[in-house]
């Protein structure tokens, strides 16, 4: 594959992607579960910007600070996220431990992108 050129694999990935997001939102309607098709499509929004500002950041396209702090703000967005959602479901040491691992993660991203030389 040529430099900045586009692979099949992320074309399949971001199309599973749509695939599985719009059959959880399928199923969802009817119900009165607006806040899981709310955090499918919020879900769904924040992952296919992170596609986009990856490619942008692989590309050396824009302001590469700009496009640093994009990708660290939507990988800290989707981290809350699954960690919010998860969290409930779980013994109360446990779901601590989840927001641990999360604070961890966000913490590790932007060491990784903004502080590492």
């Amino acid at each position: 594959m040529e430099p900045g050129g586009h692979g099949l694999l992320p074309k399949l990935a971001f199309a599973a992607l749509t695939c599985s997001s719009a059959l959880a939102l399928y199923t969802s309607r009817g119900g009165d579960d607006h806040r899981s098709a709310a955090f499918v499509a919020g879900a769904y929004v924040a992952i296919a910007l992170l596609f986009y500002y990856l490619r942008r950041f692989e590309r050396g396209e824009g302001d590469r600070g700009r496009t640093k702090a994009a990708v660290w703000l939507l990988t800290t967005l989707l981290t809350a996220m699954f960690a919010a959602r998860v969290a409930p479901l779980m013994a109360p040491p446990v779901a601590l431990a989840v927001w641990i691992m999360a604070a961890g993660t966000v913490g590790a991203g932007f060491w990784a992108l903004f502080l590492q030389p």
